[in-house]
């Protein structure tokens, strides 16, 4: 396995790629993507950057790797930013040139179907961030999100160690970004429900690795950027589900595959987001939200006791599609502590 390396960290000033791997989201819904945009130059004082395929819908993949490649080769531009996610990033995968990556690793941001792109990174030894996309992250309606902002700031300016917590509050239901009065208010938020620990209760350290879990589906089926279960030994496994809303069975089907692979008897430890419970296309009440989730703690639960019963595992943390949203390093480490209940990143 390749040594993990930590890219550069960016500065004040600095101009940052922005990029649409997955899809040109932006130029459909350009409301969120500009309001992002704003706050990076504003607030965090970076200089965005847009390439040709940014707000282009229906790019081909090898034009979205050309623009990853001149983003990732650039020497002016210090690190690179996703838009959005999608639902084929994967058939960018093969246009990809890894000796380009390889010679000039930058902090590259995003999920969902970005994952896929972090899984490559990862396979390459360039640690990525999980998290923080333009229009999710920096484009939050009203103001970003106290935890999802302390959390990005940290991972892009500073390489220290740093403490997750449990969101006080979170959403999981979605607003128009087509109208612009999404964007007067804050969302409103429920209690936050803390994390549920399972398993045996002991300090574990190792690399990250996961993602969205129907995007890892995609990969496992394809077989590209898994690590061997071999190399899974150590690791820590984070998971999370997307706007899709996959079923309890669909969630423990998956689970099942990475057990039958070999890969939840190695990892050291397992993470679990808080799972978003609505979609524009199941707009589901509070009492149908309570049960999707307690239907898919179920199915992991039962995945872990049946793969993986002597891994400690964390449920309900704030890394996916839920507001707020903290970012983990993709391929660098990670302290899952059961002992003192702390979980401690890397950037």
């Amino acid at each position: 396995m390749i040594d993990p390396v930590y890219p550069v960290k960016v500065a004040p000033g600095d101009r940052v790629a922005i990029l649409s791997p997955a899809a040109g989201l932006p130029g459909i819904l350009p409301l969120p993507f500009d309001l992002g945009l704003k706050r990076l130059a504003e607030d965090f004082d970076l200089v965005p950057v847009e390439y040709p395929t940014t707000r282009r819908m229906g790019s081909t993949a090898a034009d979205r790797a050309a623009d990853l490649h001149a983003a990732f080769a650039d020497p002016t531009i210090t690190a690179v930013i996703c838009s959005i996610g999608g639902d084929d990033s994967i058939t960018v995968l093969p246009h990809l040139d890894p000796e380009i990556f390889r010679a000039n690793p930058k902090p590259f941001f995003g999920f969902s179907d970005c994952s896929t792109l972090l899984a490559f990174l990862d396979e390459l030894g360039v640690v990525g961030y999980h998290g923080g996309a333009v229009m999710t992250a920096f484009g939050r309606p009203g103001a970003m999100d106290p935890l999802t902002e302390e959390s990005l700031r940290a991972a892009l300016f500073t390489s220290g160690e740093y403490r997750l917590r449990p969101a006080d509050g979170y959403t999981d239901i979605g607003r128009d970004w087509a109208d612009p009065a999404t964007f007067d208010a804050e969302p409103d938020t429920m209690p936050g429900s803390g994390w549920e620990w399972i398993g045996p209760q002991r300090s574990v350290t190792g690399r990250g690795w996961g993602g969205c879990l129907e995007v890892l589906a995609f990969l496992l089926m394809a077989d590209r950027c898994i690590p061997t279960a071999a190399e899974f030994s150590g690791r820590v496994l984070f998971l999370e589900t997307s706007e899709m809303l996959p079923s309890a069975d669909e969630v423990y089907w998956i689970l099942r595959s990475m057990g039958e692979r070999g890969i939840l008897a190695q990892v050291g430890a397992f993470l679990m987001g808080r799972p978003k419970a609505w979609s524009f296309d199941k707009p589901n009440d509070a009492d149908a939200r309570q049960r999707y989730v307690t239907e898919q703690a179920e199915a992991v639960r039962r995945a872990l006791t049946e793969y993986a019963p002597d891994t400690p595992a964390v449920l309900n943390l704030d890394i996916g599609h839920t507001d707020p949203q903290v970012i983990l390093p993709y391929g660098g480490q990670i302290t899952v502590d059961g002992v003192s209940r702390l979980i401690t990143v890397s950037y």
